[in-house]
């Protein structure tokens, strides 16, 4: 009679348990702009199938507010960027004007603009930012 009515209850303790997860997820995520939501997230980022659901649905969100910002994502990546800078300043010049601006910005929010190699790279690359400023 009694273990009848405990697995009646089990249902509703991993609702409880999923409910505080995702309560504690939200909380964690309000505090301080997520700044304790973080390190859970990079952890969770190790497992491979986590990993490319956070990518799909941090790519998601970026297409909903900035497309440009999502396109010239993709094309970066198709290219190869994020290994070569040469690669990166010819992936830039196939970028659209709007692509090339809106990359830039969010650039410079996360302050992870590519540092160039050489003069002529530097000097173009602060001409872009130039433009891009005066506009």
């Amino acid at each position: 009679m009694i273990a009848v009515s405990i697995t009646w209850f089990i249902p509703i303790f991993i609702l409880l348990a999923l409910a505080l997860m995702f309560g504690t997820v939200v909380v964690l995520g309000r505090v301080q702009n997520g700044r304790y939501l973080r390190p859970v997230v990079t952890t969770l980022a190790k497992i491979p199938f986590m990993r490319t659901l956070l990518q799909k649905a941090s790519r998601k969100a970026i297409e909903r507010s900035n497309p440009e910002l999502a396109s010239a994502m993709t094309k970066l990546e198709r290219s190869g960027v994020m290994n070569d800078p040469q690669r990166a300043e010819a992936a830039m010049s196939r970028l659209t004007a709007s692509e090339r601006r809106a990359y830039l910005d969010a650039a410079d929010e996360m302050g992870a603009m590519p540092e160039a190699v050489n003069r002529a790279q530097r000097r173009r690359m602060e001409k872009m930012r130039k433009a891009q400023r005066g506009r």
